[in-house]
């Protein structure tokens, strides 16, 4: 099969998870607003833990995955490496916009504040303004090995930030909170609240793998036209 058609393919499967993800999603929030509990504390402006926590999760997957597979791509020079980590790092951008909005909209009513310099939000400001220049450098970059080459010690960089985000909360004082479901005793969500997180997390996971299904697809279609010009 050629590249061509193998895009294809891999755009019209990635099209087909993502649509499924977002019916899912919707899903999720007909389930959070009309049949999940109103927390006490922070009354209706919690509802929006549901999105805002999954969208994180999945931002650092990804930001991760493309650590990983740049780590992969610097060992073994497989151009398939370097085509996944970039298609990942653009969902987890795109994620990572999720997270920084919505995540002031439900701190302003919480905290009293749009916005603190608390470890936590400073540090995931700081990966997320990281992989937006991955981004661009792939963008400057022209010649493939040099981007690819470059692009992976940007990523393994970032994944290296990946843990002291986690661990923040427990170093500094933070006024983010500790988190409620990845915790050594038992979770302190309400069995409600916590099926709800769970099945939003497994819509954003299958939301990143069709969207970076397709990503993957258009650019294996890229490098093929690229290589039709240069032949020709």
């Amino acid at each position: 099969m050629s590249e061509a058609a193998s895009a294809r393919r891999l755009v019209r499967r990635g099209s087909a998870v993502t649509l499924l993800a977002l019916l899912a999603l919707a899903g999720v929030y007909l389930l959070a607003l009309g049949f999940t509990p109103i927390e006490a504390r922070q009354g209706p402006a919690q509802k929006i833990f549901y999105l805002h926590v999954p969208a994180a999760w999945s931002a650092l997957l990804a930001f991760s995955l493309v650590g990983l597979s740049g780590g992969l791509y610097l060992w073994l020079n497989d151009r398939r490496l370097d085509r996944f980590a970039a298609s990942s790092a653009e969902v987890g951008v795109a994620f990572g916009v999720v997270m920084l909005t919505t995540g002031p909209i439900w701190a302003k009513p919480i905290w009293g504040t749009w916005w603190t310099w608390d470890a936590r939000l400073t540090l995931t400001l700081f990966l997320f303004f990281l992989f937006v220049g991955y981004l661009a450098l792939r963008a400057a970059l022209h010649d493939p090995s040099e981007r690819a080459r470059f692009s992976a010690v940007v990523g393994v960089l970032g994944l290296l930030l990946v843990p002291f985000i986690h661990l923040s909360v427990y170093l500094f004082r933070t006024l983010h909170p500790q988190p409620v479901v990845l915790k050594p005793s038992a979770p302190s969500l309400p069995p409600e609240m916590l099926r709800t997180l769970l099945i939003s997390t497994l819509a954003f996971v299958l939301l990143y793998i069709g969207l970076v299904t397709i990503r993957y697809g258009v650019a294996l279609a890229e490098e093929e036209r690229e290589g039709r010009l240069d032949a020709a």
